[in-house]
């Protein structure tokens, strides 16, 4: 099944304690269905002090937000998805606000010369 974001996309997200908030997808989860936006979902965590980090520490990292609480952002409005197959065979992502073309899925498959 096609996503409606990819990695490097500028999204919003449209549920949960972040509702509202814009960021970068840094990582796609594709096995589980969750992304991780830059900046956004920030969790602690306490490292304990190892042979490698012999001071521990505490770090912020961002943690994953299911797929379908993000939307791509055409100006500055979330919008939905639509796939359009052109006529040279390209599959490309379009923004259901606007019209505007969000990427390409696949390119146009050519044949070996054998």
């Amino acid at each position: 099944m096609p996503r409606h974001v990819r990695k490097g996309d500028t999204v919003i997200v449209t549920s949960g304690s972040h509702k509202g908030k814009v960021g970068e997808i840094m990582r796609m989860i594709t096995k589980t269905g969750h992304v991780v936006v830059k900046g956004i979902n920030l969790r602690t965590k306490h490292l304990k002090p190892t042979r490698l980090a012999p001071q521990g520490g505490i770090i912020t990292k961002e943690a994953p937000i299911h797929i379908s609480n993000v939307s791509p952002v055409v100006d500055g409005r979330p919008t939905r998805v639509r796939f359009q197959t052109r006529d040279d065979g390209s599959k490309v992502r379009v923004a259901v606000r606007g019209g505007k073309v969000l990427g390409t899925v696949r390119g146009k498959r050519e044949k070996s010369k054998a």
